[in-house]
């Protein structure tokens, strides 16, 4: 049985925990959660108590987590499974859990797919640009350092508004609880100071939607995604809790694989 321990709880954490512990992923089982602010009756309130009773640990917890323990968490043994890929803009973070001996470094894919084409192409010929535009509930991207137009906007607006338009490096810095597949995407193609990224809050739209554009002498692709957003965090997509239980169950099941 793969022992799970988990760091955070909340809008993505919380649905992991509760689908382990209800058996959604044969062969695994959640056996601690180290979050000091959600109680779990699985709680434990210290890096190395989550540790000696984990397998693999999900870092379901924000940037500021995978920093503080993330490299601990492989140099401990244990492997790691990232979801808040976005942290690893921050180059320094991403040599640091590469280069780090012990437990394997996992990178959940999130909300979005299509990446097995995408690196193929690579194999074939460059890709010569790649892009992603997310298009998120107006209020969902709303934040205190845009001027006050925009934020009326989004606030009170009938219209879509795109709030960034730049490159995936700064796009996972201004937004980091929106970022992840950004970061991803930028990971597993060209590199994030390539990637362009294109942020839009629309009051219309009530699912998170993400349309990938990527072209190169290989060919030309278009690969879009509408998700619905969690309930608890309209900056994220549902999805998401349930591409960790995926990316589980995968590490329990290893010897087949769409390759």
């Amino acid at each position: 049985m793969l022992r799970v321990g988990l760091i955070g709880c909340g809008a993505i954490g919380s649905v992991v925990a509760r689908e382990l512990s209800n058996g959604a992923v044969e062969g695994a089982e959640l056996t601690a959660v180290f979050d000091l602010v959600v109680d779990h009756p699985l709680q434990i309130d210290n890096l190395d108590s989550l540790l000696s009773r984990s397998d693999v640990v999900v870092e379901a917890a924000g940037h500021g987590a995978l920093h503080e323990h993330g490299v601990a968490v492989r140099e401990s043994g244990t492997d790691l499974l990232v979801v808040s890929i976005g942290a690893l803009a921050d180059d320094d973070l991403e040599a640091r859990l590469r280069q780090a001996e012990g437990g394997r470094l996992y990178l959940c894919t999130g909300a979005i797919g299509g990446f097995d084409i995408l690196r193929a192409a690579m194999l074939f010929g460059p890709l010569e640009e790649v892009a992603i535009t997310s298009t998120k509930p107006a209020v969902a991207l709303s934040r205190p350092w845009m001027e006050q137009a925009v934020q009326d906007a989004l606030a009170g607006g009938s219209e879509p508004v795109r709030v960034f338009d730049g490159p995936a490096r700064e796009a996972c810095a201004l937004f980091p609880e929106s970022a992840n597949v950004t970061a991803t995407l930028s990971l597993a193609t060209v590199g994030f100071d390539r990637v362009r990224v294109q942020m839009v809050g629309d009051p219309e739209v009530t699912r998170v939607r993400h349309v990938v554009t990527a072209s190169g002498v290989a060919g030309t692709y278009k690969l879009s995604f509408e998700n619905a957003a969690s309930p608890d965090n309209p900056r994220t997509s549902a999805v998401t809790a349930y591409s960790v239980l995926r990316a589980i169950g995968d590490i329990c099941r290893p010897p087949v694989s769409f390759l």
